[in-house]
Formats: structure tokens, C-alpha cells, sequence
């Protein structure tokens, strides 16, 4: 079961782009993605069909977010057994992705440059890295560069985590065994997710109050982690590392590596973060 509420024209894109750059400086970024186990008692002669890496029974939460908390995309209801990547693979949102079906805008050149760049979410190391999908260097011995490249992309993945933060600490079922059927676990997923996005629209302040998300010292720009993470929070879903990028996305991540360390696209506190 999923909602896909993707924008529905290219000018929307670019307000999500756009506020990617403006909070997080991360240019060209369309939604940060993760997925996490809703964990459900099992159904009758279910067997381990639910039983994840955690060895607890859940359904899986895919779901992509705006740079401002707010669920873009939902997928929920594959068992947590699956863990070879198929909850990402069969996913509408991939197939949406692969396809260029999802109104994604052309691309367009990084601010202050003359590259052009096609859009991208954000992802951690458990997605593929494809033109339209960045996660960041998983190898030890990285340069500098790419290490502030894992610092920039790690501050525009945050609002994913939040974003799961939020949903776990408002609607606490999340952080219980849930006993119901897995349709119906679906149906509270999906209704929540619905109503953390309109509690953002229309009490944003009483809704995530002062605290409660990660937020940055103004002058150090160190992260002081939100209450969430101590209050309790959704496990995320195992996938994988899959080594087997396209070149193309490869040159693309080096691409944005150079860019970040350039006049163009640094920030003044980058150095001090890695």
C-alpha cells in the first residue's frame, strides 16, 4: 500500500530543490529517503514470513521527505523479512525514478557554476548510488574532499531521520508491537504519515516544539541532536551494499565532490565538520 504524492509540476521540484539549498546546502535535491520496520505482533501461521534483522516481526515504511520534515512519498507493507533490497526494487517510487515518470525537472547547473547537474535524492550507504539517487563514500581512507562531500550529504539526510523521529515520538503506537492484522497496521501508517504532514502545515510549533528535532549551533554549526533520539525510535531496514554503480553516477557524486570544495559551492564551516 503506498501514498504518492509526488509534486505535481516541475515548478514544485524546484521549491523542494531550492529549500534543500537554502537549509541544508545540498544543491539540486528533490527528497531524502530512508526506510524504516514498523514492528507488528505476527499473524497467525504467518511463520518468519515478518521476522527481521532484529529479530522482531514488522512491515517496512519506505518513504522519501521534503527539506522541511514533510513525507513526499510513502510505501508500507513489505514484510521485514525482505532484506535484499527488494522493498526498495519493487517499490512504485523506484520504478518511478528509473522510469522518469515522477515530473522531475531537467537538469540544471549547480549555483555559481557553469556544470550542469541533473536532480537527486539523498540516501545513506544502504541505497544505490545512481544519477538520481547520492549516498555517500562507504570506504575508509577517503580524501578530504569526500569527506566533507559524506558531511554536506549527511546534513540534507537528516531531514529523512527527523522526519521518522517526529512520527515515532507523536503517534508513540510506533514505538510499541502493534496487534493487528498488517493491513490495518498499514492503514495507521499511511493515516499518520497524512497527519504529520498537515500538523506541519497547520501547527507546526505545537506539533514538533523546541527540541524535539536535530538543529545546528548558529555559530559552530555543530548538531545538537534532537530529543527524539533518546525518547525512542524506528529501526531501520536492512538492505545491502551494492557495489555495481553506473559509471555515470559515479562521475556525477566525483562531480559534486569537486563542487563542494570549490569557491562556488564550499561553506565557511565545512572544514571544521570532518
Amino acid at each position: 500500500m503506498f501514498l504518492f504524492q509526488f509534486p505535481s509540476s516541475f515548478e514544485d521540484w524546484n521549491v523542494i530543490s531550492q529549500t534543500f539549498l537554502d537549509r541544508w546546502n545540498f544543491p539540486n535535491c528533490v527528497g531524502a529517503l530512508d526506510g524504516k520496520h514498523v514492528t507488528i505482533k505476527p499473524p497467525q501461521h504467518s511463520g518468519s514470513v515478518y521476522y527481521n534483522y532484529k529479530h522482531r516481526f514488522s512491515i517496512v515504511l519506505m518513504a522519501l521527505v521534503d527539506a522541511e520534515y514533510r513525507f513526499l512519498y510513502c510505501d508500507v507493507g513489505c514484510n521485514g523479512r525482505v532484506s535484499d533490497g527488494g522493498v526498495f526494487g519493487s517499490c512504485t517510487l523506484n520504478e518511478s525514478l528509473q522510469n522518469r515518470t515522477a515530473s522531475i525537472p531537467d537538469p540544471t547547473c549547480l549555483p555559481g557554476s557553469d556544470e550542469l547537474c541533473s536532480y537527486h535524492i539523498v540516501a545513506d550507504d544502504a541505497f544505490p548510488l545512481r544519477d538520481e539517487i547520492m549516498k555517500p563514500f562507504r570506504h575508509r581512507q577517503l580524501t578530504i574532499e569526500q569527506r566533507i562531500f559524506n558531511y554536506r550529504l549527511s546534513r540534507a539526510r537528516r531531514c529523512v531521520e527527523n522526519a521518522f523521529g517526529i512520527l515515532a515520538n507523536r503517534f508513540r503506537v510506533f514505538l510499541t508491537t502493534i496487534a493487528l492484522a498488517p493491513e490495518k497496521v498499514e492503514q495507521i501508517v499511511l493515516a499518520a504519515c497524512a497527519l504529520h504532514n498537515y500538523l506541519i502545515d497547520k501547527a507546526k510549533n505545537e506539533y514538533m516544539p523546541p527540541g524535539l528535532v536535530d538543529s545546528e549551533n548558529n555559530e559552530t554549526h555543530q548538531t545538537l541532536d534532537g530529543s527524539w533520539r533518546q525518547n525512542g525510535l524506528l529501526h531501520s531496514a536492512g538492505l545491502p551494499h551494492n557495489p555495481n554503480s553506473p559509471l555515470s553516477a559515479k562521475c556525477k557524486r566525483d562531480m559534486l565532490v569537486a563542487y563542494f570544495s570549490s569557491d562556488a559551492g564550499r561553506v565557511p564551516w565545512q572544514d571544521s565538520m570532518i
